[in-house]
């Protein structure tokens, strides 16, 4: 049994695997600073953390 690395840096697409938003809708969040990112030279990393906890405050907001 092969044990599965569950990276802490996203790319995009694992992002919009991971949240089923859009390429966009990421971009715009990771540009505004509503989830922590990471640039090593033209590629992005998304934080794993810091987007599940905005899908969280996202959900949260959603049930006021």
């Amino acid at each position: 049994m092969q044990t599965r690395i569950k990276p802490e840096w996203l790319t995009y697409e694992d992002a919009q695997r991971l949240t089923s938003l859009g390429r966009t809708t990421l971009w715009r969040i990771v540009k505004s600073g509503e989830v922590k990112s990471a640039y090593i030279g033209r590629a992005v990393r998304i934080s794993r953390k810091s987007l599940e906890e905005h899908m969280e405050r996202a959900a949260e907001g959603a049930l006021d």
